[in-house]
């Protein structure tokens, strides 16, 4: 086990953005592992984000001081982890760290009332979440939704959710954990389609630069549909099914329940929407389609152009081709806890290319 020291180490330095890729790793497989040791860290990233705000606008301290009092008093009354069940029964107390996290917080918090002038209404603003590239997060909505974001993912939403609806707009990949709220529907927007929910656990992969957006149930249920269109033409998903659409198909005059149509593989995709059942005989740390939650990146017979857009996600590098033909190879290869440095040698090994690592450029060519 870290020891409190390292811990608060890793969390200073993540907080100032000077933590390299290797430290944000060690620092995420901490944070996985303990939840209230996750709690108290999306508080003081929160907190420390308004403290930014602060120094950067004075106008905003009364919207800082709602912010942090929302957000305490959420975990208080809660008290609760919401999340992927196979990460719950790792979850180990660390009192020590709880102890310096929480005086921190309460430093901050401090120092924010302290210095905030008197108050003015607060007005509904859109805030975001970001996982850069070389990195993924953990945060706490203000509603008690949890969302993981991969590597190079950004979440918009309405920062206190008091309409009749909660909505957020996604660019990358996030896993939700959705609280349950008949009254107030959860929606997902991403790239020409809605994804609306009560109360469910489902990921959803859509990132600008790939050809398909998929949206994956893994417990209650999802009604997906195009923007624009009537909800009662959307289609529901099952535990275990996965909804995958080109992304030139996000915008078809016709209705997405026309276009669905069943398929047996995830490679297997149409000029529209199709219907893939995931493996549910694998435990939920096994699964492909959320590899990434447990620090795994999985390729399947992609090729080694969309592999190199996910390493330069995963480990925040420039990857340039110098032979063409290297795009179209057929990669199937599993990363775990590999650098980039590893990451490659074992490439060079498997495929015939050749590589060049200039600090956060690589080149790759063919060998033969």
């Amino acid at each position: 086990m870290d020891s409190p020291d390292k811990i608060w180490h890793l969390i200073a330095r993540a907080l100032n953005n000077e933590a390299s890729s290797r430290e944000q790793q060690e620092l995420m497989e901490v944070l996985r592992q303990d939840e209230l040791l996750q709690q108290q860290y999306d508080l003081l990233t929160r907190i420390w984000k308004e403290k930014e705000t602060h120094l950067e606008n004075e106008d905003n301290n009364d919207a800082a001081r709602n912010t942090i009092s929302r957000i305490i008093n959420k975990a208080e009354l809660e008290g609760r982890y919401i999340g992927p069940p196979v990460l719950k029964s790792r979850l180990k107390r660390r009192r020590v760290w709880l102890a310096v996290a929480s005086a921190a917080i309460i430093l901050f918090a401090g120092w924010l009332l302290k210095t905030s002038p008197s108050p003015v209404k607060e007005e509904t603003k859109q805030e975001a979440l970001e996982a850069r590239k070389g990195s993924r997060s953990r945060s706490l909505l203000p509603d008690g939704t949890t969302v993981w974001l991969n590597a190079g993912s950004k979440l918009y939403y309405e920062n206190d959710f008091t309409g009749s609806t909660r909505e957020v707009r996604l660019e990358g990949e996030a896993f939700f954990d959705v609280v349950k709220n008949p009254d107030q529907p959860f929606i997902v927007h991403t790239y020409g389609i809605d994804i609306k929910v009560l109360g469910t656990a489902f990921n959803v992969k859509s990132y600008p630069e790939d050809k398909t957006t998929e949206t994956t149930l893994y417990r209650g249920s999802v009604r997906v549909f195009r923007e624009e269109e009537p909800e009662a033409k959307a289609i529901q998903l099952k535990p275990n099914e996965k909804l995958i659409l080109p992304r030139q198909a996000a915008n078809k005059a016709s209705s997405l329940s026309e276009d669905v149509k069943p398929t047996t593989t995830a490679k297997e995709i149409p000029a529209s929407f199709t219907i893939a059942h995931i493996d549910s005989t694998k435990k939920e740390n096994e699964r492909f389609e959320t590899a990434w939650l447990y620090s795994r990146l999985e390729c399947r017979a992609d090729s080694f152009e969309e592999l190199a857009r996910k390493l330069e996600r995963w480990y925040n590098v420039t990857i340039v081709f110098t032979d063409e033909q290297v795009k179209q190879l057929s990669v199937t290869v599993i990363f775990e806890n590999e650098t980039v440095e590893q990451a490659f040698a074992a490439l060079k090994t498997g495929f015939p290319i050749t590589y060049k690592i200039n600090n956060h450029e690589i080149s790759v060519g063919s060998s033969q």
